[in-house]
């Protein structure tokens, strides 16, 4: 941390407003605390902060199982309190940003994000990051803003996040349940064996458990970023992270990171469609390189567009890559189904390939 030139810092909505009767400065103030500290220090900070849900709770009476309309209600009414509170404790000025997934995911709304986080951090302003819970769907949503943080981070080009939990880190069994737990205080690999470690989330407030925690680390860490799970609610936590200490779990950045528009294809974009390809495809196990043409494909599904990430996996079911199609889905159909078609050929000779080699992402690691 104490070499950390930008950081992310998420907080959970257990937090911000443990008993969802609105926010409470209960545990922030040690937080927005350490965030002045590595601002003074000369770390950039972006704050992704969930709880305009919990927030804005106590508002809504007789809402013990409220309907997603309300929850979106909730999270109208509460992000402004959210907000409000986080400003009272700085002296500089802050920024919100409210995404959907599909704001990540489409590249020109990325890029753009991207900008503004950076102009925002050049001018000495605090973007404060939330999932824009009022207007997504199911179809748009990241679902919990441990994974967000990850896709913020990686966006930001930050090289430290720092997710803040109930628990001091990963243990190898859960901690509430046995008094013989371990910490592991360092993951140089996510492996099976890691996730089955996590459990399911303690917290009756928040959204994410250490399992979405341990998600968010994968797509860090791919993208060169350390990534700790500390426990948030001990002061202590921030006084150790300030000294260069490792108070929780920390998750050691890849040596060869994933170059940024590589990570962005695997762990933000969403595949809108398939393209199958004979099992023998590509060079080694599991691998795609080179181009792909239309001839090399045998089934083609779903609905995309020119410019769509799509996903390229074989016929007995392996996932192979992600990649950008210069085709649209109706059209690669017919020329898959029209493969003699003189037609066919001279539109692959206009258009190319239907991927190029610089638009495709391998979903094995390096």
């Amino acid at each position: 941390m104490k070499q950390s030139k930008r950081i992310v810092i998420k907080i959970g909505s257990a937090l911000i407003a443990p008993e969802q009767d609105g926010c409470r400065s209960r545990y922030l103030l040690s937080i927005a605390q350490f965030i002045v500290r590595c601002r003074a220090r000369g770390i950039e900070v972006i704050l992704v902060s969930s709880g305009s849900v919990a927030a804005g709770a106590h508002l809504f009476p007789n809402s013990e199982q409220p309907s997603i309309a309300v929850k979106k209600a909730m999270a109208a009414a509460g992000q402004t309190e959210m907000m409000a509170t986080w400003d009272r404790f700085f002296d500089f000025p802050s920024a919100q940003i409210l995404l959907t997934h599909g704001d990540l995911r489409d590249r020109e709304r990325y890029t753009s994000i991207r900008e503004t986080i950076f102009t925002l951090l050049d001018h000495g302003i605090l973007p404060i990051i939330n999932e824009n819970d009022t207007v997504t769907t199911d179809d748009l949503k990241v679902g919990d803003n441990d994974n967000l943080s990850a896709m913020v981070a990686g966006a930001a080009d930050a090289d430290g996040l720092i997710i803040c939990s109930d628990v001091s880190g990963l243990y190898n069994k859960n901690p509430n349940l046995h008094a013989d737990a371990e910490l592991i205080s360092e993951v140089t690999e996510i492996t099976e064996e890691i996730y089955d470690m996590a459990g399911c989330p303690t917290s009756k407030v928040g959204t994410g458990g250490m399992k979405t925690k341990i998600e968010a680390a994968e797509k860090a860490t791919s993208h060169g970023i350390d990534t700790y799970i500390v426990n948030g609610f001990e002061e202590t936590t921030f006084e150790l992270l300030l000294t260069g200490k490792n108070p929780g779990t920390v998750f050691t950045a890849y040596d060869k990171p994933m170059q940024e528009a590589v990570h962005w294809m695997t762990h933000t974009a969403s595949e809108q469609g398939e393209l199958v390809v004979d099992s023998d495809y590509g060079s080694g196990e599991n691998q795609v390189v080179g181009q792909l043409s239309g001839d090399e494909i045998t089934e083609v599904k779903g609905e995309f567009s020119v410019g769509d990430t799509v996903l390229v996996r074989s016929k007995d079911g392996k996932r192979l890559a992600k990649a950008t199609t210069n085709y649209s889905s109706c059209l690669l159909n017919f020329l898959t189904e029209h493969e003699e078609n003189p037609i066919s050929e001279r539109i692959q000779d206009s258009i190319g390939p239907v991927i190029s080699e610089q638009d495709i992402a391998l979903l094995e690691k390096s």
